[in-house]
């Protein structure tokens, strides 16, 4: 294919990697050449892209020769380090750490509210946003363009593959020891320092960050973020952000306040209209939006629309994706095929 590129992998090996590797396959992206990075203790693996075994190279700082797109999923320190050698190579880098988010040359992109920012790459890199924030404006960019979103109170209920794949096992383990008798005290908590079988813990990282406010760097994210995605420094966002007990897919409670009133009839014609976004809202069915559902799935699934019966211009929602996939890799090469799309000559 004339469009296609070489693409680099970093942190191959991981949840996210792993799930680059898969959308990679399944989209069909157009790859001449497809290498695989990680750290040292990773070399000797193999992965398996579209059939064949290719090994896990160790990250260096001479590994990006010849490389024109890479997926970056290895963590913050990693891309602060590694990310721009990769830039000045001729690697454009779409990174899926905090590294380089709120940082006015690096665009902070969602390809279905603001890809044309794919263009205004001045670094050769490209952000990708927190989960929690991609699929919350997936479902909100088009009610603002309808009526002009003033205000966000949302809280998010997040599953633990978004803290990585050790706290996957973390969950699964404990579950399997409660179930068996175990009491609080005799459970392994090497991720999270409360116990998340049958838990909610209201704290995102797990490690104490909380700022002179109160509110930790995951929450802040939301407010930060989709102001700069959604180019509206203006609209004011409150939010709680929980772990759950659920494995795959982030589900959040959603009211939003609006200029104009939108009746949830409106909202719901509009959503079942928008790019990404999938509409699942018949209450009386007992039919919406589930973490169960959603997990392994590409959409941001969007239901119990509502009006806010406390104010005028108000509505509720509730918003169920991916983590994993739309929250994380899908969207880093959405964002890759929307360059391709926009600049195919310029990769």
């Amino acid at each position: 294919m004339s469009n296609a590129r070489n693409v680099v992998i970093v942190g191959a090996t991981g949840a996210v990697g792993q799930q680059f590797i898969s959308i990679l396959e399944q989209r069909n992206f157009p790859t001449k050449r497809v290498r695989f990075l990680a750290s040292a203790r990773s070399v000797g693996k193999k992965v398996t892209f579209r059939g064949k075994q290719y090994p896990v190279e160790e990250l260096t700082e001479k590994s990006f020769d010849g490389d024109q797109i890479g997926l970056f999923s290895a963590g913050g320190s990693i891309s602060k380090q590694f990310a721009p050698i990769a830039a000045k190579a001729g690697c454009l880098v779409i990174d899926n750490s905090s590294a380089f988010r709120m940082e006015r040359d690096v665009p902070l992109v969602v390809p279905e509210v603001n890809g044309e920012e794919v263009t205004n790459a001045p670094r050769n890199i490209i952000a990708n946003p927190n989960c929690s924030t991609i699929q919350m404006v997936v479902a909100l960019k088009p009610l603002h363009d309808a009526a002009r979103i003033r205000r966000i109170v949302v809280t998010t209920l997040q599953s633990v593959s978004g803290a990585g794949a050790r706290a996957i096992e973390e969950l699964r383990v404990q579950t399997r020891d409660v179930l068996d008798g175990k009491g609080r005290d005799q459970l392994d908590r090497s991720i999270f320092k409360h116990p998340i079988a049958f838990n909610a813990m209201p704290q995102i990282p797990s490690k104490a960050d909380f700022n002179e406010a109160g509110y930790t760097s995951e929450e802040m994210k939301l407010l930060n973020e989709t102001r700069k995605i959604m180019g509206d420094p203006s609209i004011n966002v409150t939010m709680t952000c929980v772990r759950v007990p659920v494995f795959f897919a982030h589900s959040e409670a959603v009211n939003i306040e609006t200029e104009k009133k939108l009746s949830a009839a409106q909202a719901r014609a509009i959503l079942s209209r928008a790019p990404g976004v999938q509409v699942v809202d018949d209450p009386m069915a007992m039919k919406y939006p589930l973490a169960i559902d959603a997990g392994g799935t590409d959409p941001v699934f969007v239901g119990r629309i509502r009006e806010d019966q406390s104010i005028p211009n108000g509505l509720n929602l509730w918003v169920v994706a991916d983590n994993l996939r739309k929250g994380a890799a899908l969207n880093a090469i959405q964002i890759a095929e929307e360059v391709l799309r926009r600049e195919p000559a310029k990769v």
